[in-house]
């Protein structure tokens, strides 16, 4: 009865996130900075259970020095955004004259 009332919710959530439009955001001029250093995002399990694939997309402030200062959801399935918001902000880019916005895509795809 547990695991039916969980995976509803989930469901549920899925479902109303995906009714919802993305908010998107205009990069800064200074976008594109190239990412010096990936980390992969893990795979939920969850998401592989319920065979969920799709699109993140997350916006990164980055300070000069290329860590990234904060990430802000920009669009995705709720399963999958956590871990996407986790890999991004352990990225590093190239140093830059000042902080940037960058918006970064990651593309979860069943195995």
């Amino acid at each position: 009865m547990r695991r039916s009332v969980s995976f509803i919710s989930v469901a549920l959530i899925a479902l109303t996130t995906s009714l919802v439009t993305a908010q998107s955001a205009p990069a800064s001029a200074n976008s594109e900075r190239k990412i010096a250093s990936r980390v992969a995002p893990s795979y939920p399990e969850l998401a592989k259970k319920m065979h969920i694939h799709g699109i993140v997309r997350v916006e990164a402030v980055v300070r000069a020095n290329g860590t990234v200062k904060s990430t802000r959801v920009l669009g995705g399935n709720p399963v999958l955004v956590e871990t996407a918001l986790d890999a991004v902000s352990k990225w590093k880019f190239e140093s830059a004259q000042s902080e940037t916005t960058e918006v970064v895509q990651l593309v979860f795809e069943t195995q």
